[in-house]
């Protein structure tokens, strides 16, 4: 099957595979965020975006919806032809060090790929644009346990400093002892 079609059929899948994720994600999930629907690249080159951004940020129980984000901001930014000429060139370049789709070969040899490009000005625009669109959304919030901000809601004093459910406690042995006095 070629990538293209791949992606497509994917793609009509994705909104199931969202249904059988969490609730949280499901209500937060923005409207057809799977579907892609780009304005400066193709679907193909947003498809070897998304699975880009994955390299970089692997997270396996993060849904592809996440990931989405990042092709859109980053489809927003090709806008500008500069960028545009980054990322399609980017783009070309992965698959011609592929010798072919990057797409079609195996995730270890896309990883390899990956880590050669590492530094370069498509890879920084890619991994700049994917901290922030990946880390700074309710989606991934709620699939990492993460409360957001409390300025929004009075601050730590009325919403307690101590609701981390995101991190694993601390050992014992960490916290200082109390004397009794």
């Amino acid at each position: 099957m070629s990538t293209r079609r791949s992606f497509i059929s994917k793609g009509s899948t994705i909104a199931g595979v969202l249904s059988l994720s969490s609730t949280a994600i499901i209500a937060l999930a923005p409207a057809r965020a799977w579907a892609l629907d780009l304005e400066s690249l193709t679907t193909l080159q947003g498809h070897t975006l998304l699975v880009l951004s994955r390299h970089i940020f692997p997270h396996d129980t993060l849904d592809s919806a996440v990931y989405a984000l990042v092709v859109k901001d980053l489809d927003t930014l090709a806008s500008d032809p500069k960028v545009a000429t980054l990322l399609i060139e980017g783009i070309r370049r992965l698959n011609e060090v592929a010798g072919g789709h990057w797409l079609d070969i195996s995730p270890e040899r896309q990883l390899q790929i990956v880590e050669s490009i590492a530094g370069g000005e498509f890879f920084e625009k890619v991994r700049s644009t994917a901290v922030i669109s990946l880390y700074n959304n309710e989606l991934a919030f709620a699939h990492f346990g993460y409360g957001g901000s409390s300025f929004e809601r009075g601050g730590y004093l009325n919403r307690g400093f101590d609701d981390l459910t995101w991190l694993p406690s601390p050992p014992d042995e960490a916290s200082p002892r109390r004397s009794n006095r």
